[in-house]
């Protein structure tokens, strides 16, 4: 036989697209159209459907940017139509390839009842089935003119990101307002040719199959009459029927198919916008699950439920009721689905407890799974945090975005860093937003990379970002490829079913030890610093609210702010979901992040200064406190008490004989030449030099950065090319304070200046450097470098509940890839006896290399801290201004001196006058094991809750005492409920004695007697 192959699939495409899928809808009568515009933010309901309106046209422009537009669509169904199914399609100005970046609407019945949402590929909203005729139509549309920022040319600078600069120019032009006829034989016979001609093109061509369904689909056009497609439909879906029947191969892959719309909390739009995002998406699966008895739909973020449920209560009454039918399924436990690299311990852990409660109280849904398919790599400590919040396994996508290693498992279990395995899941779909495409189901299953013990995967099926979710199409779609030979099967599957079948199929699933690290994205580590610092500062400041709090309850009946405290955390947590606390959202987020997180500050600090006012005493006995948040006993002051300081004996400050300074505490002696760099820090007590010979540390360099796309988002290694070293100076100028001794240095460069003070302080073994940076630079990255003459393998990354090593070197692709990475408060080098930490209270991007010094042999090993960058998308602005940093550089520091140092530059002593000295209200007797919380119970009780963790990577016993009797206390998990009977701890001496693997945390319940 003669091969027509290309001829067949040609006619079909150009018969599918210009006779059949035109046919679904065979007639149609325009509607009448009206608008009004609100003037500012979006209005209530019930004012959009009570405003005033002006006619409006198809063609005609509407909607400035972030605006909001209200459409009245009217009209009657015709006579002629009775007893058909009669829908109306509703096109704003839709682009059908930007799904979620556009425009937008939610359509009301008159009385305000939400009907569905409309987008870019879901335009339709159903009329009747059957229409009697003569029916009058009244829908209003709540539209959104959201501007489109990431359009056909990505990554263009763009003013549209903020309302305050995105001016007035209307957005879209209305396409079409229409009642129409909706045949749905003609819509079967396009869902059986898409299904059947993306399946085609899938399979061999040496394949009978493929040839079978060839054959098939030209018979099935034969019958096609082009001029009455509707009245040969089902002549056409008959030759179809033997090749769609055939039952799929025994071996054949196996998919779960789950309803999902991945929404970004914030990103190319501000919050405010979500909110409506998520009631459209909402909107739309309910009516779907109505409609479709075996769909299934999982919605993650328990922020977005509360959102519904706080500004619209009648979506949420029908998501309660689909969840009670156990059909659309709140996943994942967490707050929301946030960035993993960044949030510190406690914030990571109150992502599940925040998460998983409410999904508890709201549902009395107990979630197994983490879901975040796209967040942008994932901490080393994940997997403890995941089992201690009582969830067992992860799903995620991202990790096929890498750019230079393939990830080589599809299902594993994932080890972190305290030993904790997680069973995991990465899609082989590649994709988050599947849409059912031939194409991609034949993907997954070829790329699925554990055939032969695995034959299970997960699809997340829908357009996300209000794109609408699961369609009907895809629907339709996944009932055909239920078993189809040469195809993957398709089913709609809970997570829960999905992870239980994946599980059991594979109970020796292989084993990735340490981070999940992106090869993508690592700039946003440093993009938007002020967002960073007001997350990690808000951390901080929720520490010492609640531990203060608690202290100051239990020691004299303060009120304890559970619901402030709730409020704050959820709003901490909000913003660091994946494109906020990253940098990668608009510069409208950002603006409105800055002052959110001012506020929470303003809050921490009232509800910090009220309790340690009731514990300090008289203020006017004009006695200094030093209250000491930190974990650590500091200046004789204890971990989480109050009291005088003890301070070490004041600095010296001499010149140097080649120009600069000479700074000497009796522990260090800093050397600073006369361009203000640091070109020796020696510990006096180990005789032994940090800084590399012929080395400067805190040296700032600048790198063009111009990534090739994702501004924001990344930085690729070439920045690494070109590098200019700020040598010049302004000023150099001592400075003494309270026994410190230091120096003030000035820089300018471009159109920027930065401002350093660096100092010793009496008694401490560290250079604290703070840093002020007026920054006016764009598409440029500022580090500041420091060459440390040591020799290592490797150093650690403070993580969550502990640390966690990468290499030096690049022996490998998978090393050379991770060349910005992320820690938290330190970052740690050691020889055997001697190490070096370099700490932080704000920054988290950082680079580790090593050379071999040529003259002097030996190994030099530089670690740089990122500071800021200059993308000019999305936020075109991104990081103008005056920012302030600090950090300290700590020689001869071994692990836990670096855990010390860095909760002591993110903790500073707060100083109150009062006549009582405050003992702590626990105390451990063991330095590595770190006290992470102190508060008082979620529920109310008055129970005191403890967190801790052995932090330098061994094994620990600690006593836990207490300023408090109590009755028997509790091992919880992170949600404070006790955990199987046999794991109480051991009661010693009033206290509790505990036993601690390296890196395990420990939450302990005590109620008071």
């Amino acid at each position: 036989m003669h091969d027509d192959r290309t001829l067949v699939e040609a006619r079909l495409k150009r018969v599918l697209d210009e006779r059949i899928r035109p046919a679904v809808h065979p007639e149609s009568v325009p509607l009448d159209v009206a608008v009004w515009t609100a003037p500012g933010e979006p209005v209530p309901v019930a004012e959009g459907l009570a405003a005033p309106t002006v006619p409006i046209a198809v063609g005609d422009r509407w909607g400035a940017p972030w605006g909001t537009s209200w459409f009245r669509v009217s009209g009657t169904v015709p006579q002629a139509w009775a007893g058909r199914t009669v829908e109306a399609l509703l096109d704003l100005g839709f682009d059908e390839n930007m799904p979620g970046f556009q425009c937008e609407g939610l359509v009301h019945r008159p009385d305000g009842t939400p009907v569905k949402g409309l987008n870019p590929r879901n335009q339709w909203v159903r009329i009747g089935a059957p229409v009697a005729g003569g029916e009058d139509v009244l829908l209003h549309i709540e539209a959104a003119s959201n501007p489109v920022i990431l359009d056909y040319h990505p990554f263009l600078p763009t003013q549209l990101g903020d309302k305050e600069t995105a001016g007035s120019e209307p957005q879209y032009t209305l396409a079409r307002m229409d009642l129409a006829v909706f045949d749905e034989n003609v819509w079967n016979l396009v869902q059986d040719l898409e299904v059947l001609g993306e399946l085609m093109a899938e399979l061999p061509v040496e394949g009978a199959r493929r040839w079978d369904v060839l054959r098939a689909v030209g018979r099935a056009l034969d019958r096609v009459d082009l001029q009455d497609v509707n009245g040969t439909a089902a002549a056409a879906r008959a030759e179809l029927a033997t090749v769609l029947a055939a039952p799929a191969e025994p071996s054949a892959h196996r998919i779960s198919a789950v309803g999902h719309a991945h929404i970004d909390s914030a990103w190319l739009w501000p919050l405010r916008e979500t909110v409506r995002k998520v009631a459209r998406t909402t909107s739309n699966m309910t009516a779907l699950l109505e409609d479709e008895p075996d769909f299934v739909f999982a919605m993650s973020q328990a922020q977005q439920f509360a959102w519904i449920k706080e500004h619209r209560p009648e979506v949420y009454a029908k998501v309660k009721k689909a969840v009670s039918d156990g059909r659309f399924v709140p996943s994942g436990g967490m707050w929301v689905e946030s960035d993993t690299n960044m949030p510190g311990s406690e914030a990571m852990a109150r992502q599940f407890v925040h998460g998983k409660r409410f999904f508890l109280d709201e549902f009395g849904v107990e979630n197994d799974e983490a879901w975040l398919p796209d967040t942008f790599g994932f901490a080393a400590g994940l997997p403890q945090i995941i089992k201690a919040a009582g969830s067992k396994w992860l799903l995620t996508q991202k990790i096929s975005w890498s750019q230079t290693n393939k990830f080589p498992h599809h299902t594993f279990q994932w080890e972190g860093i305290d030993g904790t395995r997680i069973f995991t899941h990465f899609p082989p779909v590649d994709t988050y937003n599947c849409s059912m495409k031939g194409s991609e189901i034949a993907h997954a299953a070829k790329n699925f990379k554990d055939k032969g013990v695995a034959r299970h995967s997960l699809a997340p099926t829908g357009w996300g970002d209000g794109g609408g979710g699961t369609t009907r199409e895809m629907v339709a779609k996944a009932a055909r490829m239920r078993s189809l030979e040469g195809s993957a099967t398709v089913t709609w599957e809970t997570p829960a079913e999905f992870f239980t079948k994946a599980e059991a199929e594979y109970p020796n699933a292989p084993v990735w030890v340490g981070e999940l690290y992106l090869e993508l994205h690592r700039a946003t580590l440093t993009s938007q610093a002020r967002t960073k610092q007001g997350n990690r500062r808000s951390e901080h400041l929720l520490r010492e609210a609640e531990l203060w709090a608690a202290t100051a309850a239990v020691r004299n009946g303060f009120p304890y702010p559970y619901a402030e405290l709730d409020r704050i955390w959820k709003t901490v947590l909000l913003h660091q979901f994946h494109d906020i606390l990253p940098g990668s959202s608009i510069a409208w987020v950002h603006r409105e992040a800055e002052k959110t997180y001012a506020a929470v500050a303003d809050e921490l600090n009232g509800i910090v200064a009220a309790a340690q006012r009731a514990l300090a005493g008289d203020p006017a006995s004009g006695e200094l406190l030093v209250f000491n948040s930190a974990p650590h006993t500091r200046g004789g002051v204890p971990a989480g008490g109050a009291g005088a300081v003890t301070l070490g004996s004041p600095g010296r400050l001499a010149p140097r004989e080649a120009g600069g300074y000479v700074l000497d505490n009796g522990l260090l002696q800093v050397e600073i030449d006369g361009r203000g760099l640091v070109v020796s820090a020696y510990d006096i007590g180990a005789e032994r030099e940090t800084v590399a010979p012929g080395q400067a540390a805190n040296l700032l360099q600048i790198h063009p950065d111009f990534p090739n796309m994702w501004d924001a988002w990344d930085v690729d290694a070439f920045y690494r090319n070109t590098v200019t070293d700020l040598t010049e100076l302004d000023e150099l100028t001592p400075v003494e304070d309270e026994g410190a001794v230091g120096v003030r240095i000035v820089r300018s460069f471009g159109d920027s200046q930065v401002t350093q003070v660096l100092t010793l302080a009496p008694g401490a073994k560290r250079l604290d450097i703070d840093t002020e940076v007026d920054w006016h630079e764009t598409e440029k990255f500022l580090k500041a470098a420091f060459p440390l003459d040591i020799h290592a393998e490797r150093y650690a990354s403070e993580t969550q509940f502990g640390h966690f090593y990468r290499a030096t070197h690049t022996n490998t692709s998978w090393e050379a890839a991770k060349f910005e990475a992320c820690n938290h408060r330190f970052v740690h080098l050691e020889e055997p006896g001697w190490g070096v930490a370099l700490v932080n209270d704000s920054t988290y991007g950082h680079d580790v290399t090593r050379t071999v010094r040529d003259s002097t042999a030996g190994t030099t090993t530089t670690v740089r801290v990122s500071l800021l960058r200059a993308p000019r998308f999305p936020d075109p602005e991104t990081d103008q201004g005056v920012h302030r940093f600090r950090h300290a550089l700590a020689p001869g520091a071994a692990i836990g001196d670096a855990v010390r140092e860095g909760f002591r530059i993110n903790l500073p002593e707060r100083r109150v006058t009062g006549d009582r000295v405050v003992a702590p209200l626990v105390t451990v007797d063991n330095d590595a094991v770190v006290v992470s919380a102190v508060k008082l119970a979620d529920d109310a009780s008055g129970d005191v809750v403890v967190r801790l963790y052995e932090s330098t990577g061994g094994r620990a016993r600690v006593r836990l005492g207490t300023g408090f009797e109590f009755a028997d206390p509790k091992l919880t998990d992170l949600l404070e409920r006790p955990l199987a009977e046999g794991n109480a701890p051991v009661r010693v001496d009033g206290g509790v004695q505990l036993s601690l693997r390296p890196f395990e945390l420990v939450t302990v319940r005590l109620t008071r007697r």
